[in-house]
């Protein structure tokens, strides 16, 4: 089983073969922490359980989440003091225009069913200069293929993840990958007048970590790939 540890320390061990590499999380984080400021409101768009909000804590802004799933809600490792939260849609928002400063979404896109309504109404809660930060899989990568199919037979995805990554079995949510790529990503945004600052892929050969072996063959395997084909992208966009 590739527990998160143990995939966290191959990830220790592929900074010290490749310095300067990061993974997407922590592209991610960096990219969120370049743009708060005190007092700012900022929407975590499928908030789940917790997520990158729990390294920001310092920071004094007011955030508030929003996720599908009642039960992620509910179990939310943050107190509801700190962070607000409700059941809703990222293609259907109870707020005001020119909301928030900043919406961030960690691992939504690749769920949803509707990218097109999903990007206008952030663009529309989104103040003029206002940002969207993301990270998501890439639909182009071969991993993502894989999951692709285990997607469309839930029920096998749903018994392999736990076995294979720890995972609990009800944090397999249905992918969809309408939204999942460099390409996709800039014609979404296009089309509601969110621009892109940066949208960057990451490379990560350790989801296939499951021993030294592999992953050593991650690695060749990554470095085969294009650099439109790496497994993770992180986007920032800003609204005009």
């Amino acid at each position: 089983m590739l527990t998160l540890d143990r995939q966290n320390a191959y990830r220790d061990r592929l900074r010290l073969l490749q310095p300067g590499w990061r993974p997407a999380t922590e592209v991610y984080e960096a990219t969120i922490r370049r743009y708060l400021e005190p007092g700012m409101r900022l929407l975590d768009a499928g908030c789940g359980r917790g997520g990158v909000v729990e390294q920001l804590a310092e920071h004094e802004f007011r955030i508030v989440g929003i996720d599908p799933d009642t039960g992620s809600l509910r179990e939310h490792r943050l107190p509801t003091q700190a962070m607000p939260r409700a059941a809703g849609s990222v293609d259907r928002l109870s707020f005001a225009s020119s909301a928030f400063d900043l919406v961030i979404a960690g691992w939504v896109l690749e769920h949803l069913s509707r990218p097109a309504a999903a990007f206008a109404e952030v663009a529309r809660v989104l103040r003029p200069g206002g940002h969207l930060i993301a990270i998501t899989p890439n639909g182009w990568h071969p991993m993502t293929w894989l999951n692709r199919v285990l997607g469309w037979a839930m029920p096998l995805q749903g018994w392999l993840v736990p076995r294979l990554y720890g995972r609990a079995q009800e944090d397999a949510f249905p992918v969809r990958y309408r939204a999942n790529s460099v390409p996709r990503l800039c014609q979404l945004g296009a089309a509601v007048g969110l621009t892109p600052v940066i949208i960057q892929t990451v490379g990560d050969p350790t989801y296939l970590a499951f021993g030294d072996a592999l992953f050593t063959l991650g690695q060749k395997l990554e470095k085969l790939l294009p650099a439109g084909a790496r497994v993770h992208i992180v986007a920032d966009f800003v609204r005009q």
